[in-house]
């Protein structure tokens, strides 16, 4: 390990192999830290923290403070980061509310710098956060999602997998699985091309979701008419059908999805 002599390492944590940790971060006891992780100048990371192997977390961020919830008492709870992430200057993530909870971050994900993730949140794979953006409580955040700098998202909200969240939105609903939003508040705009054809979906693939896109968002019928008309003129692909899935239970929120986002 390649540890800097100011540094202040808590006896308790638990260190990997090939650990560095730069000038002047704090790590408390009750710490786990994967190997091959880099540590930047001035991190905290407190007590309840988990660091999956190969994470870099870069200069100022702030990880596993208690929640910013009036209902916290004080007791023990979690945060777990998955591997190879970047967290870049002065990321901050906050534990979990609720004895045992966790707020929980998947694997290969790019959060900017001044970005936050709040308590209960999970995040899936591969999300990128642009700077300044927010995640309030108990959000879940699906893989592959895109959400640009300086957004809002309100508690309890899901963004759907492969999602593309314009910048400067203030998130209040559900935001769908595949499409783009854009707008205070945020509305639906379109079906996300381009991060669809980055995933390598086919041409066939895109269409389809455009057409349900068109039924559900842009025609006259109500959400349970375009679905029915979805459903009874032919075989939904799998998107269409895990789009279909987030419509009609898009007004349950978040408790309606157990909080899992795959």
């Amino acid at each position: 390990m390649n540890i800097h002599p100011t540094a202040i390492i808590d006896p308790q944590a638990e260190l990997g192999e090939n650990v560095i940790v730069k000038p002047y971060a704090i790590i408390e006891a009750d710490v786990q830290i994967g190997d091959n992780c880099i540590i930047g100048a001035y991190v905290v990371i407190r007590g309840g923290t988990q660091l999956g192997a190969g994470t870099e977390v870069h200069t100022g961020a702030v990880l596993g403070e208690p929640p910013q919830d009036m209902k916290y008492r004080g007791e023990p709870t979690h945060l777990s980061i998955g591997e190879n992430n970047h967290i870049r200057e002065f990321v901050t993530m906050h534990r979990a509310r609720g004895e045992g909870e966790s707020t929980r971050i998947g694997d290969n994900n790019l959060l900017m710098a001044y970005s936050h993730i709040g308590h209960n949140v999970v995040v899936g794979n591969e999300v990128i956060m642009a700077n300044n953006a927010g995640v309030s409580g108990h959000c879940v955040i699906e893989d592959y999602v895109n959400i640009g700098g300086m957004v809002g998202i309100h508690q309890y909200l899901t963004i759907g997998t492969m999602a593309m969240v314009a910048g400067f939105c203030r998130l209040v609903r559900d935001v769908p699985p595949y499409t783009v939003v854009e707008g205070l508040p945020a509305r639906p705009r379109g079906i996300n091309v381009r991060g669809l054809q980055r995933h390598d979906m086919s041409a066939e693939q895109i269409s389809a979701l455009k057409r349900a896109y068109r039924l559900l968002f842009r025609s006259e019928l109500n959400t349970s008419d375009a679905i029915a008309k979805l459903v009874q003129e032919s075989e939904p692909t799998a998107e269409v059908k895990r789009l279909i899935e987030f419509m009609r239970r898009i007004d349950q929120g978040y408790s309606g999805r157990q909080a899992d986002p795959h």
